[in-house]
């Protein structure tokens, strides 16, 4: 563990901090419902913001929620935490910004916005962010469950001297700090989030699958065998990594299979990929990434809209959609 890294637990975080607070949730999506329904179920005072068109207003409400226009929301809140989509988030802010007064704490769950300039928050204005490090719905889950879920906690402007209990008690509210809430900047978590997605998660996985796959169906192996060997395996050793790190799923997995990892994974994954993901990290550290999503977005997302019809239809797709009709857990 890194000497000067702070972790938060339950101990760490005053509730009483929100005791007299209102909080403004924007969205209702992944993050939102599970933020709102969990400081709900805190005893928070929750309003939920979302557009008078927006078709999770019935879900909000049947959750027992209160729900309002996202300008009236932040209008009667003290912290408004802004989990509507990163591409959305600087129009939303543009219609809250003059209702926010000074003190108030605008709040985030990914540093995009801040850390790239979209959103230049008044001066007088906390801004924070608790960011859950899991979907929404396994936040929600886990706080039922009287489980928690780790997060990370981050403060980009402190203008009242009170901006991190602030967060760590809402930290607190949602689960978080029940399982450990790591402190970081913006720009660190942006960055490495960003990375994480791109190199790996994301970018670096799919390819990866997909390239294992087609060498194997073009070299004459059957599509079937291609699919659960190069992806459907992979969430069994996922899994070990989860539980207990490389050291879990080398120990976990025969002999061969380990001493084949060993001496040839570094042969796929060689120094050319490590040069790009260099540049990836680059391109995400001066902004070229960023410029590229905004000016894709603008201009109404016509290289996104391709690529993505592009990987639907890939053949992967296709023999998995039929394979996991075939077994029990494809029903799940």
């Amino acid at each position: 563990m890194t000497d000067d890294i702070d972790i938060y637990y339950d101990d760490d975080a005053d509730s009483t901090v929100l005791d007299d607070k209102t909080v403004a949730v924007l969205g209702y999506g992944s993050q939102g419902h599970a933020h709102a329904q969990n400081l709900d179920d805190s005893g928070v005072d929750v309003v939920v913001g979302l557009r008078e068109s927006s078709s999770s207003r019935e879900a909000a409400r049947s959750d027992g929620l209160d729900v309002a226009t996202p300008r009236n929301a932040a209008e009667q809140a003290d912290i408004v935490s802004v989990l509507v989509p990163d591409t959305v988030q600087p129009d939303v802010y543009e219609k809250i910004r003059d209702v926010m007064t000074e003190g108030d704490t605008l709040q985030f769950a990914h540093g995009f916005n801040i850390h790239y300039g979209q959103i230049e928050p008044d001066d007088g204005v906390n801004v924070t962010m608790v960011a859950p490090k899991s979907p929404g719905h396994l936040v929600r889950r886990n706080y039922e469950n009287n489980e928690g879920t780790p997060g990370l906690l981050a403060v980009y402007r402190d203008a009242t001297g009170h901006a991190n209990e602030i967060g760590l008690a809402y930290a607190k509210a949602i689960g978080c700090t029940r399982a450990g809430v790591i402190e970081t900047s913006f720009r660190e978590e942006t960055e490495s989030d960003l990375f994480g997605e791109q190199a790996v998660l994301c970018g670096g996985v799919t390819s990866l699958v997909k390239t294992a796959y087609e060498t194997l169906v073009d070299n004459g192996y059957s599509r079937e065998m291609a699919y659960f060997e190069c992806l459907n395996e992979l969430k069994l050793i996922v899994d070990l990594m989860y539980e207990g790190g490389n050291s879990e799923m080398w120990d976990s997995v025969s002999d061969t299979a380990e001493y084949g990892g060993l001496t040839r994974g570094d042969r796929v994954i060689d120094d050319h990929a490590r040069e790009r993901m260099d540049e990836i990290l680059e391109e995400i550290q001066d902004g070229t990434f960023a410029r590229e999503w905004i000016t894709e977005n603008q201009a109404g997302r016509p290289s996104y809209r391709q690529i993505r019809a592009a990987e639907k239809n890939h053949d992967i797709e296709d023999v998995g959609e039929d394979l996991r009709a075939l077994f029990a857990w494809g029903e799940e």
